[in-house]
């Protein structure tokens, strides 16, 4: 039997290869999505993480009908990228509240039935950027390094109920938006990068699938970088 695993923002990305990583692996994979077309092959969710409400009803419909959630991958999030002084309160809250409120609400739901059931996975995606920090950047990067603090007081909270939290923080990932960047940009980032290359989505998600197996089941309270090598050392 597999186990019950809820990707947040599993229609696209990541997230979508993430979903397709725990599929493959046989478990029963449920994905949110707030926009756009549902992918086939997972009971999908439409959810508003910055709506407690949605949030709620989502969870009622995955637990009727695949059980409680086992493992959760905390993945929605979005961007409004602009500098310090021309960031607008409305582009500081609504990353805040999608990005870390959002992961705040599906971890706590989700902690209820991981607490009956005495296990649970919990994995965060968090992002270089949060620890690395990024012009222009300054919501996302706040909320990917809130993610790390969650995870860690998490771990202590819930460890003893055989309960893990862990963040995973990919670099650069090959995407629709990085194939439309210039060659001199993408040079540039290449360079700052050790292996000289972008991650793909699907590595990304083979660390998080093993991050929430039992081969890691010691394992927790952790930041596990997929970065080829960008953020070392921090």
């Amino acid at each position: 039997m597999g186990r019950s695993v809820l990707v947040t923002g599993g229609n696209r990305g990541i997230g979508l290869s993430v979903a397709q990583a725990f599929r493959d692996a046989g478990d029963n994979v449920a994905i949110t999505y707030r926009g756009g077309e549902a992918p086939e092959g997972f009971l999908a969710v439409k959810c508003d993480v910055t709506e407690p409400e949605t949030v709620e009803a989502a969870f009622a419909e995955i637990e009727e009908k695949q059980g409680p959630v086992e493992v959760l991958i905390a993945n929605a999030g979005i961007t409004r990228d602009t500098l310090l002084l021309r960031m607008s309160e409305e582009d500081w809250s609504s990353v805040i509240e999608t990005n870390l409120t959002g992961a705040f609400r599906v971890s706590k739901r989700a902690a209820k039935g991981m607490l009956r059931l005495r296990r649970g996975r919990i994995v965060f995606v968090s992002s270089v950027v949060g620890l690395f920090g990024g012009a222009g950047q300054v919501n996302y990067a706040a909320s990917k390094s809130g993610m790390v603090g969650m995870a860690r007081s998490i771990a202590r909270e819930l460890g003893s109920r055989g309960i893990t939290a862990n963040v995973v923080a990919p670099g650069f990932v090959e995407t629709a938006l990085t194939d439309e960047l210039s060659d001199e940009l993408k040079k540039q980032y290449l360079a700052q990068i050790p292996l000289g290359r972008y991650t793909s989505t699907e590595e990304v998600a083979r660390v998080i699938r093993w991050v929430a197996s039992d081969e890691a089941a010691y394992i927790t309270g952790a930041v596990i970088p997929v970065d080829g090598g960008l953020g070392m050392g921090h």
